[in-house]
């Protein structure tokens, strides 16, 4: 099949009308699936930013809530999950199963919404592919329900346990301090990559203790449980397995790795293991009491690292302090999305995030891109709901240099589809037109009139003092339709009020000659940077801004240049220093599960 993807994919709305769009998504098309979706907690979230200096802003802008309820598109979901013939019947039974337990309830109401939509995923997944669906307690044991609907008990995988948070003191439980992530194929055939990570320097002074010309080396095991009738039961040197209950497990990567796949496979077990200890690999313990050899085990050479497990105790959480937070609610570890795009995905491949928030995923990919460039690019397609999540997602790839290349589908193109959105949700028209600017929210959304007039913020520099650059402030203010002379009057009092340097107004309708009248009555601002003076107050259209194609820095927009631009206005993620792993064969020890 050809690649159906050219171009990495940037889409606003509901993921749902996207995974259902056989034209945006053919089936068979996507190789991994990670999704972080609302949890069903019950709660709205908010992006806290900080201030350029580094404190803590009032600016909390709600990001997205999870108060879930029984209402017409629950309803609707529940309709389709019941009659849509491509459903699969497990999940058709289990649904009607949940209306009798859980009744038309909010968790109901979660449930039927997040399971249609997996339906589809399932449905875009390659046969080769991977599904991470990313969960808490709340609702993963129903989640879990749904997923072996879709994808079948037997492509269920692990159940990842990722510490997200240090200790808790909870009142009258255990202390609540884990995410879970639910990993599923598509078949039984699938991409998979072992991972490695750093061993733990105290398990390594325990089990690493031998050293020989080879190096380190740790003592496992030569047999696994259980007996096979075939040549593995049979003895070797004078020791029977079977009399133990066990078959000889001779590591089959280890071999293959000297002598080549087709040879290794036209061994005997008795074969490979006189292959191994004629080459140093086993470890004759201390003679017993009839004086012959003692029992062989085979030395485990220190190697890289452990392959990942399901228990991930290793990655920090985004606390408030963390070099990478953004300010994004819900924001997860970039490490924690490497971890899993690199078992999970080849070059080439792609990558989806139907809920990706501030792009985490998206990052990840993008990171190991540029890991080695001589390979072929993973392409990533990222899916929400909110502007504002778009613009974070736009800003961050900024880092990159070169920036990808990517499409965005779901936004206004045109001045007549900005009025639509201004007309169906004033505030994510509000977000996505502070985007063409640069600049970010302002004020809180939880208080009426927390904003002071004030709709958005941008900073720049453009001045030093004791050799360290100065802040200086735009105001923003955002008007859909049914302008006048008075908004801009009301603006230069704004700028008065807040002592800002400049003001922009960005206004859906041309504006009249008295709006521009009053613009210029506010004056100007001259910049220390080059000496230029600046309107006070700019009057901008949204036709202007979507004609300029160097947004988020539009050149209609008057701003002085200095050090600023937008990493002095919405968060940035810094350049991480990750932790290297290894994808390479190791020498697997049987007794751990290894074949």
């Amino acid at each position: 099949m050809s690649q159906p993807y050219p171009k990495n994919l940037l889409c606003y709305g509901d993921n749902l009308r996207f995974l259902a769009d056989p034209d945006l998504f053919p089936p068979e098309s996507v190789d991994l699936i990670y999704l972080d979706p609302p949890f069903n907690s019950q709660q709205s979230y908010n992006v806290l930013f900080k201030e350029v200096t580094g404190t803590p802003s009032e600016a909390q802008i709600k990001a997205f809530g999870d108060t879930w309820k029984w209402d017409w598109s629950a309803n609707e979901a529940h309709a389709r999950l019941t009659t849509d013939p491509s459903v699969p019947a497990p999940l058709v039974e289990l649904t009607k199963t949940l209306m009798q337990f859980l009744k038309p309830s909010p968790m109901l109401a979660y449930l039927v919404q997040m399971a249609i939509r997996l339906v589809y995923m399932h449905h875009i997944l390659k046969p080769t592919g991977s599904l991470y669906l990313h969960c808490d307690p709340t609702a993963s044991h129903y989640l879990k329900l749904i997923l072996d609907a879709i994808f079948g008990p037997m492509k269920f995988h692990n159940e990842i346990v990722w510490k997200r948070t240090s200790a808790h003191n909870d009142p009258n439980r255990w202390g609540a301090v884990h995410d879970t992530l639910l990993f599923y194929s598509k078949s039984e055939s699938y991409t998979w990559n072992t991972v490695h990570q750093a061993y733990d320097e105290s398990y390594l002074s325990v089990k690493y203790r031998n050293e020989d010309e080879r190096g380190k080396y740790r003592l496992s095991d030569l047999t696994a449980a259980g007996t096979t009738g075939g040549d593995s039961s049979k003895p070797w040197r004078g020791y029977d397995p079977a009399k133990l209950g066990r078959h000889w497990g001779p590591p089959k990567q280890a071999i293959e790795d000297i002598v080549g796949a087709e040879k290794a496979a036209a061994m005997t077990s008795q074969e490979k293991l006189d292959f191994l200890d004629k080459h140093g690999y086993i470890y004759w313990t201390p003679k017993g009491k009839g004086g012959g050899p003692g029992f062989p085990q085979y030395k485990r050479y220190l190697s890289g690292g452990v392959p990942i497990q399901d228990v991930l105790d290793d990655i920090s959480p985004i606390n408030s302090q963390a070099a990478e937070r953004l300010g994004y609610p819900t924001q997860k570890p970039l490490e924690l999305l490497e971890r899993i795009v690199r078992a999970s995905s080849n070059p080439g491949d792609v990558v989806l995030d139907p809920f990706c928030g501030c792009g985490t995923t998206i990052d990840a990919v993008e990171s190991l891109n540029r890991e080695n460039p001589k390979e072929k690019a993973r392409r990533w397609i990222g899916i929400d709901i909110t502007h504002l999540a778009i613009n974070l997602i736009k800003h961050r790839l900024t880092r990159f240099t070169p920036p990808p290349e990517y499409d965005v589908i779901g936004e206004p193109a045109s001045a007549s589809a900005a009025k639509k959105l201004a007309a169906e949700d004033p505030f994510q028209f509000q977000f996505w037109a502070l985007g063409l600017v640069g600049a970010r929210p302002f004020g809180n959304r939880k208080k009426k009139g927390a904003d002071r007039g004030i709709d958005g913020v941008r900073y720049f520099q453009d001045e030093q003092r004791n050799g360290a650059w100065v802040a200086k402030t735009m105001l923003v203010q955002v008007k859909g339709g049914h302008t006048k002379p008075g908004d801009i009057r009301d603006l230069a009092g704004t700028l008065a009020r807040e002592k800002a340097e400049l003001g922009l107004f960005i206004t859906m309708d041309d504006p009249t000659q008295p709006m521009r009248s009053e613009a210029a009555a506010a004056g100007a601002y001259t910049s220390p940077w080059d000496k230029r003076p600046y309107p006070k107050i700019q009057i901008l259209t949204v036709a202007e801004l979507l004609a300029d194609p160097k947004r988020p820095n539009p050149s209609c927009l008057q701003i002085p240049g200095g050090a600023g631009g937008p990493s002095a206005t919405l968060p940035q993620a810094p350049r991480h220093k990750r932790k290297r792993y290894r994808q390479d064969a190791m020498n697997l020890d049987p007794a751990e599960g290894h074949t």
